[in-house]
């Protein structure tokens, strides 16, 4: 059911989601933050596909269509330009249209020529579209609430990994990982996620029966996910493809440093020079990362105070002033284009 907020004084939106409230994943979370924050200026409203029986819908035109993700919502997007050409029109970009499906997939390639408007959400996210359709592309960090950083304990180091079990989040890096640390070395891991891919989910299991400092909690509310992270000393981010991943700013947002890998996705949320990085799929160096985090945890200059320092300077980056102002700016110039 599409998901609406009573019209105010701007125009009218409609965003368009593949990933409902039940998905529970970073594009919902996306979806339900940008309405919540247009709905102050115009009328916002939630569909799975475009167009839509909605009540609301029939009652009044749409004037502005955000969609999300090229390829699961190119039958919208088409639909869109059918009746109103490209004007009204952005194209937001995930981590798999960027990195995978925009380079094969016709329908995703459709998408991006018919949109007047594209929208990535990390800074190189432009670099890996056709040069030819970088001028219509727009920058959009996503926002996260601050929290604030919580005293840690110096008995152990507890690592945090935030990713539903599929191939493009690489949980058999940190699994990997897991197997190549000991009891002795003081890391201890939790991991967050469903298991979307049966196979990861059994390895997941198999690990935490090998590897007693590893711990796989499953799918969690949002709430009791973010709780963790403010908790932990270091996130880990393995991903293999990510168009700008939500636990990212979530950590660097908490005062909780990150671990990730060297993907364009994480690179550009972090910063080219961020020290956190390893190459993706590269379980040996995470490990060493991990080992060096625990035995400099209490060291002013240690691993981790390096990276917490780095992280707060990316911090304003993410603050939901500067994603308001970025989307009201957006569906300005869809609406009155100049």
């Amino acid at each position: 059911m599409p998901t609406n907020v009573k019209p105010n004084k701007g125009g009218r939106v409609v965003i368009v989601s593949p990933a409902l409230a039940d998905a529970n994943n970073g594009n919902w979370q996306t979806t339900r933050r940008w309405q919540r924050l247009l709905s102050a200026h115009h009328s916002a409203r939630i569909t799975r596909t475009w167009p839509d029986s909605s009540p609301d819908a029939l009652a009044t035109p749409d004037d502005v269509m955000l969609a999300l993700h090229a390829r699961r919502s190119a039958p919208s997007i088409a639909a869109w330009a059918q009746q109103r050409g490209s004007q009204g029109l952005a194209v937001v970009l995930t981590g798999t249209d960027l990195y995978r499906d925009i380079a094969t997939d016709a329908d995703a390639q459709q998408s991006l020529a018919l949109a007047q408007r594209l929208v990535v959400l990390q800074a190189l996210g432009p670099q890996a579209l056709p040069e030819g359709l970088r001028a219509k592309t727009q920058v959009v960090f996503q926002s996260t609430t601050a929290r604030v950083t919580l005293p840690k304990t110096s008995r152990h180091l507890r690592a945090l990994m935030v990713g539903h079990l599929r191939e493009e989040k690489d949980p058999h890096t940190l699994l990997a990982a897991a197997h190549l640390l000991s009891h002795a070395d003081g890391v201890l891991i939790d991991h967050i996620g469903l298991p979307l891919d049966a196979a990861l989910g059994a390895a997941a299991l198999a690990t935490a029966a090998d590897c007693p400092h590893y711990r796989w909690l499953g799918g969690l509310p949002h709430a009791a996910t973010r709780s963790r992270i403010q908790r932990a000393h270091v996130l880990v981010h393995p991903s293999r493809m990510e168009g700008g991943a939500h636990v990212l700013m979530e950590a660097v947002c908490s005062g909780t440093p990150v671990l990730a890998s060297r993907i364009a996705g994480n690179v550009g949320m972090l910063g080219a020079d961020y020290a956190g990085y390893f190459e993706p799929g590269n379980a040996a160096q995470l490990a060493t990362l991990l080992r060096e985090a625990r035995a400099t945890q209490t060291q002013p200059s240690g691993l981790l105070a390096q990276l917490a320092a780095q992280c707060a300077l990316r911090a304003p980056l993410f603050a939901p002033t500067a994603e308001q102002q970025a989307l009201l700016n957006l569906v300005q110039s869809l609406h009155h284009p100049h």
